[in-house]
């Protein structure tokens, strides 16, 4: 690894820091959406709001550099007038103090997923004003943390917030329209480039990209309609997202398809130009598990994901584009989650061919249920994860990839939004019945020695 390459791990706002409606915070989508639906929230989650010191001084102690959060919109920002939270400000300037107290390199992402919930009201992401609020969000971050921080990222994850929100709907606001997603995936595309020119404008040093939820798509066989499928999945799960943000420009046939079907009057000339103007200047890839993929054969669109950690609940059909399918030699967790470190490898080639961009790997780990209760959490399964994509991702560097990052999914354990607290990813433990106490895991002492070692400690696998 480059002598630079950041070490570390990975968190959200919403899933870590609980403290809900404390100093001036407002409600967010999700409180409500969780709330309404009485639902298991994150209103304590692992109360990072009042562990941060504590947290952060735990990383510095596991030999980690980096550690990538989340800013919490509705905690800067108090309503749709743009006024400012002073303590949110002040929060968020203490958890930087203490990241550079401690040698830790800030990784700062703007939005992951806790819109605000005065700007849901006023319709989300439908909503191009949001788009214009998130460009003075933005600033303000920018103005106030810019002395602070070098690695910025608008979203996390846009196609997992859209689909999910918009197409699938099993988050807020839960829609279940094709129109609808069409409309949010644009405004929140657009409103990644008016950030991205809000940060270069005014010249702040550093850099800023964009973190998005990668799943590289293999198919089944090489024939022409396999294919074309797995062009038709790659526009779905990839590229309305890398392309545009990276090259500034949609998928042409992906709107061209949809444009036989949908109203694309929404996409205005104005737009596109800002977001071909304004791209980013690397990226972030989230990494879990690759797509796999067959020719679409018959019956409706069925997009299931599994949240009970009950397997094989978990289905994804879309209707005349592709089939998602398991491939039968694969360990999956029980979430569903295929477990391939090979699709990390390729995928970080295919990426770097198409982008020649840097690229962070933004979040990879594996969330499984565990005793917490027992002296040492020996969390072999986690440790041999992260070991195998470890080596994937060294192997894509072989081969010519500029990848200077990895941040494991996640720091400690925390909130994973509808699977609740038992779906645990973390490096350190926390015991959410008891006053959030932590306590490492045998990962977090396995990665302590990888990064001293600069991942010479990496056993290194070949995936064919």
């Amino acid at each position: 690894m480059k002598t630079n390459f950041l070490w570390g791990g990975a968190t959200a706002s919403y899933q870590c820091e609980g403290a809900w409606n404390l100093d001036g915070k407002v409600e967010s989508m999700w409180d409500r959406y969780l709330h309404e639906n009485n639902l298991e929230n994150g209103d304590v989650a692992s109360d990072h709001y009042h562990h941060y010191e504590e947290d952060i001084r735990m990383m510095k102690e596991g030999g980690q550099t980096a550690y990538r959060f989340s800013l919490s919109w509705p905690r800067i920002i108090k309503n749709k007038e743009g006024d400012i939270n002073p303590e949110g400000i002040k929060f968020y300037q203490n958890v930087l103090d203490a990241c550079h107290k401690n040698g830790i390199e800030p990784f700062v992402t703007l939005y992951h997923w806790d819109l605000p919930q005065y700007w849901e009201d006023e319709g989300g992401w439908l909503n191009l004003e949001v788009a214009y609020a998130f460009e003075h969000y933005a600033k303000v971050c920018f103005e106030h943390f810019g002395d602070k921080v070098y690695y910025w990222s608008t979203f996390n994850e846009p196609k997992w917030f859209v689909a999910n929100g918009y197409f699938i709907g099993n988050y807020p606001p839960g829609f279940k329209d094709v129109q609808k997603t069409m409309i949010a995936a644009y405004n929140v595309m657009y409103a990644s480039a008016l950030g991205v020119r809000a940060f270069h404008e005014k010249g702040y040093k550093g850099e800023i990209g964009i973190v998005h939820s990668y799943t590289p798509v293999n198919g089944v066989d090489d024939s022409i309609e396999t294919r074309i499928a797995m062009r038709y999945a790659d526009n779905y799960s990839n590229n309305w997202v890398l392309d545009t943000a990276v090259l500034g420009e949609f998928p042409i046939d992906l709107i061209a398809k949809l444009s036989e079907d949908y109203d694309i009057r929404f996409i205005k000339e104005e737009h596109l130009k800002i977001i071909k103007e304004n791209t980013v200047d690397f990226i972030g890839l989230n990494y879990y598990a690759r797509t796999l993929v067959k020719p679409y054969t018959s019956g409706e669109t069925q997009l299931v994901f599994n949240h009970s950690g009950k397997p094989g609940q978990s289905k994804v059909v879309i209707k005349g584009w592709f089939e998602q399918v398991r491939d039968p030699n694969s360990e999956f967790t029980a979430w569903d989650t295929e477990i391939y470190p090979k699709g990390l490898q390729d995928g970080l080639i295919e990426a770097w061919d198409r982008y020649h961009l840097p690229i962070y790997v933004t979040e990879n780990g594996i969330g499984v249920r565990e005793n917490i209760e027992v002296d040492q959490v020996n969390d072999d399964y986690r440790i041999s994860f992260m070991n195998d994509h470890l080596s994937a991702i060294m192997n894509a560097i072989d081969y010519g990839a500029d990848i200077r990052g990895y941040f494991a999914w996640a720091s400690f354990d925390i909130y994973s939004w509808k699977n609740g607290v038992e779906k645990r990813y973390g490096l350190v433990a926390v015991n959410f019945q008891q006053n959030q106490a932590r306590k490492p895991k045998a990962s977090y002492y396995w990665f302590k020695e990888v990064i001293e070692s600069n991942g010479e400690k990496v056993e290194r696998k070949i995936f064919d």
